[in-house]
């Protein structure tokens, strides 16, 4: 009878956070769906009517779209590709006993706390600048002609900067994991003459599944929606263009809330169809 009662008190005091959360959620998404069905112009004439689902068949018949699709994912599995192979790498090396081993810890985690605009601005002009960047002047002195990253490999350029800010991310969930793992199964291993490649394919990195598992999924949630780096960096020429970024494109030029609605439920539908991509083939390592 107590028992009950304290479930009941229970889900008493957690109603008024559920029904917050829910209205946070889904006032939103219907007034983005109820939009998205009209011709709403603000600085225009306001509420132009219902025009159906015109919004959503020039949204998606629109040269851009298809092009926006293909690199919003080439941009994120690149990313993923280098914050969990990088991330992978510095985990095991930041894991062995070193010479001040907290200030490196605290020196390699410190870019996941710059601001996207101010790390995208560092890129830009500090290191990428085809004149006055760091990279330039490295490749004069190997007298080589220096490249323009953002013109001739933008996407690259892209991927490079917002691999900079998550690996940090990546770097501290599997180092976390790594230092989780029993150390007698290397030692064992280490005294049956297994070698350092054979511990960390058989025994390190099958114990790093789970996390790299989480470090996929948190990211993938986060990088669908990368707009500040290439606002600052390109501002979506030369290809950069992301489903995220041509949303802000088309309600900028054509001041069409109605439009870029449409395409806000794009994105919703391309998030959930990666999402429940990522949770069948990388999700089930989290019931293992």
């Amino acid at each position: 009878m107590s028992t009950r009662h304290s479930r009941s008190a229970a889900r008493l005091m957690m109603a008024p956070a559920v029904v917050l959360l829910l209205g946070w959620m889904l006032v939103p998404l219907t007034m983005t769906i109820y939009f998205s069905f009209k011709r709403y112009l603000p600085l225009r004439g306001g509420d132009l009517g219902w025009i159906g689902w015109e919004n959503y068949v020039r949204f998606v018949t629109s040269s851009a779209f298809w092009p926006a699709i293909q690199t919003t994912l080439v941009l994120v599995g690149g990313v993923l590709l280098i914050t969990i192979v990088v991330g992978v790498l510095l985990s095991v090396l930041l894991d062995q006993p070193m010479w001040g081993q907290g200030v490196v810890r605290i020196l390699v985690i410190a870019p996941f706390f710059v601001m996207p605009t101010v790390s995208a601005l560092v890129w830009k002009n500090m290191f990428m600048d085809p004149v006055n960047g760091l990279l330039a002047h490295l490749w004069k002195f190997f007298g080589a002609q220096p490249v323009e990253w953002l013109s001739d490999v933008p996407v690259f350029s892209l991927v490079l900067i917002v691999s900079w800010q998550w690996l940090p991310f990546a770097t501290l969930i599997l180092l976390t994991a790594i230092q989780s793992l029993d150390s007698e199964q290397l030692e064992a291993a280490e005294m049956d003459g297994a070698s350092p490649l054979s511990r960390f394919f058989y025994i390190t990195l099958p114990h790093l599944s789970r996390a790299i598992t989480i470090v996929i999924l948190i990211q993938t949630i986060f990088l669908l929606s990368i707009f500040a780096e290439i606002f600052v960096t390109t501002q979506g020429s030369f290809g950069t263009r992301t489903l995220t970024y041509l949303i802000y494109q088309r309600v900028l030029e054509s001041q069409n809330v109605g439009l870029g609605s449409a395409g806000g439920v794009y994105a919703i539908i391309l998030a959930n169809i990666v999402a429940i991509f990522l949770m069948r083939i990388v999700g089930k390592n989290l019931d293992a």
